[in-house]
């Protein structure tokens, strides 16, 4: 539910390339009150992480271009996305099998066939294990404060309205102020290594998220360094 302008509902990412079995789930969390991204292979899952870091990202075992096991690795291995949960669903229910999805860094482990409720249940159980272990963040730049575990920008009392990626830019900025980024360097540490996309995006993006700030006074915290790329900084004498 909207408060104050701001979705309050957390997102869970479903990557299961049997088509049934997603729809029903996302259903299920629908109705629970969850928002859904849906992905039947791990190219469109990265693509649905790097638009949007979900809650929660269920993976089934068996993916048509990568095991989900690997996927789940991979995810845990990578700084922007290793905090996020991982539930496996997996028709492979020997020991092994679940020793290895638990090793490889899933937070829980969840064999075909599964009832709705119980899907719920661990979700639920995971979301509350994480969100206590991991510490609310305040990270202020002049009139600016980045509410991480809010996933929110805050202007005085205002949250400053940003898409998806602006939001992450302001972030990875706020952050690492100070320092001048080329746009291939914003790229990777913004877009991502694995994300294929022409650098003048970056100043396409740069150009919305200095709208969205320029209400707030705030657009000339994003500085163009000629010849090398742009950097945030709250120095603009």
């Amino acid at each position: 539910m909207p408060r104050n302008g701001i979705m309050t509902s957390r997102q869970i990412l479903i990557v299961e390339d049997e088509r049934p079995i997603r729809e029903m789930v996302a259903f299920g969390l629908r109705r629970a009150g969850f928002e859904v991204a849906e992905a039947d292979d791990t190219r469109e899952a990265r693509a649905r992480i790097a638009d949007r870091r979900p809650d929660l990202v269920l993976i089934d075992w068996m993916l048509p271009d990568m095991s989900g096991l690997e996927l789940t690795r991979a995810l845990k291995k990578d700084k922007d996305t290793r905090e996020v949960p991982v539930i496996m669903l997996t028709a492979r229910a020997e020991e092994q099998d679940k020793v290895s999805g638990l090793e490889g860094g899933a937070d829980d482990y969840l064999t075909k066939p599964f009832s709705p409720r119980e899907l719920l249940a661990r979700i639920n159980a995971v979301l509350r294990r994480t969100a206590s272990s991991a510490p609310d963040e305040l990270v202020s730049a002049g009139v600016l404060s980045l509410d991480t575990a809010g996933h929110r920008v805050i202007c005085g009392d205002a949250t400053v309205a940003l898409g998806p990626t602006e939001y992450r830019l302001l972030s990875f900025f706020m952050t690492h102020a100070d320092r001048v980024y080329s746009r291939s360097q914003l790229l990777d540490r913004v877009w991502g290594g694995n994300v294929y996309v022409e650098e003048r995006t970056v100043d396409v993006h740069i150009r919305r998220l200095r709208k969205a700030l320029e209400s707030f006074d705030c657009d000339k915290y994003i500085q163009t360094v000629r010849g090398a790329g742009y950097r945030f900084s709250t120095r603009t004498g």
